[in-house]
């Protein structure tokens, strides 16, 4: 049996469910046609979950249903979810409560970063509609299915530290656009929903946490420029900055969605399958800014993603 308080930064996904049965259980992976969503779905689906998952690109996500079931046996269920999109958000999730009943953990990893200026195709910045808004409003949706003792993962990252939410111009409509300010903004947005959404749903016996994965090559950073690889490079070269494999990156969220230690610390961000502590400036990668878990900051976020996404909800 694997110690589970040595976990660390090489803890890969299947050494965090080492003696897991998730036989019963339904598990919803967004952005899982590749990288950590892909993984993530294969490690869950080998301990007997039932694993929905989405993609943007169904074609991309045949590649991954047939690897899945090679190395598992495991079939995963596929739709499609364009999280920049609300009428998208608002049909799959309309399609999910048809299907399923409950939900046991729902892992919200899909995501854009560094791109340029974009914005949705409800006008809202890329990186804000992408990443939190259009999760914010998938989840909310499908609330009502998330049964006692389920989980909420948040996908952040520690580029959080670059922006808190900009509250006066999230949509840089005063401010010089900025690529990392926009997705770092959005990351802190994922940690503030984490913290928002366990305060409404607690009393349900229902928990929601956000990670950082760690760095890792994937698809994700398809948008990076050469200045952003030779910063990345020198990071690595320097020791500041380790590299993650696929397996080890999706461990965090696999162990804040299953971890029995992690009962009764919702709202909590983690890396490295641990929760992170508090730093208010520096620190490394694993460090968490106060502003991402403030509860006021959270209840700011959620008015103005109600007002934006044109729904309220009380969890």
């Amino acid at each position: 049996m694997i110690d589970r308080t040595s976990f660390g930064p090489e803890t890969t996904a299947d050494e965090v469910l080492e003696g897991f049965d998730l036989t019963g259980k339904h598990v919803l992976i967004t952005g899982a046609s590749g990288g950590l969503g892909a993984e993530t779905a294969r490690a869950m689906a080998a301990k007997g979950a039932e694993v929905i998952v989405t993609a943007r690109n169904l074609d991309r996500m045949r590649g991954v249903v047939k690897a899945v079931k090679a190395a598992t046996g495991a079939e995963l269920a596929v739709e499609a979810l364009e999280l920049g999109s609300f009428a998208s958000s608002r049909a799959f999730a309309a399609r999910f409560l048809v299907k399923y009943e409950k939900l046991d953990i729902l892992i919200n990893n899909a995501g854009v970063m560094a791109c340029p200026q974009q914005k949705t195709e409800d006008g809202i910045e890329l990186h804000f509609g992408s990443n939190h808004l259009g999760h914010f409003l998938m989840t909310n949706l499908l609330a009502r299915t998330l049964a006692k003792g389920a989980r909420v993962v948040a996908l952040s990252s520690a580029a959080h530290v670059v922006s808190p939410v900009v509250f006066e111009d999230i949509q840089f409509e005063k401010r010089a656009y900025d690529k990392w300010q926009a997705y770092g903004q959005s990351k802190t947005a994922n940690a503030l929903f984490a913290v928002g959404l366990n305060a409404r749903l607690k009393g349900r016996g229902v928990e929601a946490f956000s990670v950082h994965p760690g760095a890792i090559m994937t698809d994700l950073g398809r948008h990076h420029g050469e200045e952003d690889l030779v910063r990345t490079r020198r990071a690595v070269e320097r020791g500041r900055l380790t590299l993650k494999t696929v397996a080890a990156g999706a461990a965090t969220s696999v162990f804040a969605a299953t971890a029995p230690e992690l009962a009764g610390k919702g709202g909590a961000y983690l890396a490295d399958c641990t929760i992170s502590p508090i730093s208010a400036e520096g620190g490394n990668f694993t460090v968490v800014r106060p502003y991402a878990l403030d509860p006021t900051a959270a209840d700011r976020l959620w008015a103005v993603s109600e007002k934006m996404v044109g729904q309220s909800f009380d969890g």
